[in-house]
């Protein structure tokens, strides 16, 4: 999980539940991306299934999608997460993202000779969990997934 317990938090704690005052629309969310979530803390862990043969690599070995959403304060939420993308996503995916006033913070690589060759892309956002959740759905929409 991308969201550390404060520091005066035990170790190995995990949040405590989320206050009453803030308020993040989850089932709206949860239809935008097409997967329920977990929690008022974790929204949508993604571990999508690509259409092509992208990797031998199990997702367990970091070849997930990670989409993690924090509610903040009315109805927003801050998101962060990565996603893992062929070089011909990138550009599109990043496009996307920050239309959607979404931040790229990183791109990066984690293998010396991947074929196909594979990019790390992380980003944050703390907005309308609504809107964000809708340019989550139009980056994801830009990857070679399977549907459903």
């Amino acid at each position: 999980m991308l969201w550390a317990a404060p520091a005066s938090a035990a170790p190995g704690s995990t949040p405590g539940p989320v206050p009453a005052s803030v308020s993040v629309p989850w089932a709206a969310v949860g239809e935008t991306l097409g997967k329920a979530g977990t929690g008022a803390w974790l929204l949508a862990g993604l571990p999508a299934e690509r259409r092509d043969a992208m990797t031998a690599l199990p997702v367990a070995m970091g070849t997930g999608i990670a989409i993690n959403f924090k509610p903040t304060d009315g109805g927003k939420a801050a998101i962060a997460g990565d996603f893992v993308l062929v070089a011909s996503e990138v550009n599109p995916v990043l496009r996307t993202l920050r239309e959607h006033g979404i931040a790229v913070t990183a791109l990066h690589n984690h293998m010396l000779n991947d074929q196909p060759r594979l990019f790390f892309m992380h980003f944050w956002a703390n907005d309308d969990a609504g809107r964000l959740a809708r340019g989550l759905k139009a980056a994801l929409d830009q990857m070679n997934l399977k549907k459903g």
